[in-house]
């Protein structure tokens, strides 16, 4: 029996006690699955044919919720893969960015929320601005680490052969920090999920953090569930193409680089 089925199987017996835990207990605040998949079902996949049975829901506050997600964390990996290669390769710039991105990083990005609503207004530029706010510093201080972490003989090699700067950095310097700034991609891709959260939970009236906000307020706890459930779903599911990107765009190099992403994503302090 392979990992993958054990896993699985491991996960369907943990619901299982759920299911058990929860019938026993008889709480209205903390439903059976069966009765969260219910829930979901008709909250996400009750709609008509003709939209693959997806509910005005779907369309209303789940995809607008992903997209603001994603469009976060590709703004935020742009400019921290960007300005990390730069940072690290540059010891002076370094030394004068240190204490300012020291300082940024120790914000916690909610506490600008309302900074953020008074630059931007209630939206999904305000949204935006958590998300990225958040999620930038994991990619950055890794890419800073990993561009630093360039082979002395590699650049070496290339200033001997005069290679070009563009050269250079697309063809040495983001291939051998490229372990890094996958861990930091992962860690900015959980965070993000919980920011886009945060950020929908303020003045909005769309999203998935918005819709368990209405359900926590009417006591509709099924669906409450039902909601965290999918945050889940949608983690787990994010989390799964971008290690199978990573796969991919780094099986050249050997195993050990990037198998412990967890490990390297506080790098580059």
């Amino acid at each position: 029996m392979t990992k993958f089925f054990k896993r699985w199987i491991v996960f369907a017996g943990l619901v299982v006690v759920w299911q058990i835990a929860t019938v026993l207990a008889d709480d209205p605040f903390f439903p059976p699955p069966t009765e969260i998949a219910e829930a979901a079902r008709e909250l996400w996949l009750s709609g008509p044919p003709d939209q693959l049975f997806l509910t005005d829901i779907v369309f209303e506050h789940l995809i607008p919720s992903v997209s603001r997600l994603m469009g976060g964390w590709a703004i935020a990996a742009a400019i921290g893969i960007s300005l990390g290669v730069a940072l690290g390769r540059s010891r002076t710039a370094l030394e004068f960015a240190g204490p300012l991105l020291t300082f940024m990083r120790s914000i916690p990005p909610p506490a600008l929320v309302p900074v953020f609503l008074l630059l931007f207004n209630v939206g999904t530029s305000m949204q935006l601005a958590t998300i990225v706010f958040g999620v930038l510093w994991p990619i950055l201080l890794n890419t800073i680490d990993g561009a630093r972490s360039v082979d002395t003989l590699k650049y070496e090699t290339s200033a001997v052969f005069r290679v070009p700067k563009w050269q250079w950095v697309l063809g040495v310097v983001l291939p051998s920090a490229a372990p890094k700034i996958f861990a930091g991609l992962r860690v900015s891709l959980s965070l993000s999920l919980v920011l886009m959260v945060v950020s929908e939970l303020v003045g909005t009236d769309n999203g998935i953090g918005s819709q368990l906000l209405v359900a926590q307020r009417e006591f509709d706890f099924p669906n409450m569930w039902a909601g965290i459930v999918l945050l889940g779903v949608i983690g787990y599911a994010l989390n799964t193409v971008l290690l199978a990107v990573e796969h991919r765009v780094l099986g050249w190099q050997p195993k050990q680089e990037h198998s412990k992403p967890v490990q390297l994503a506080t790098a580059g302090d």
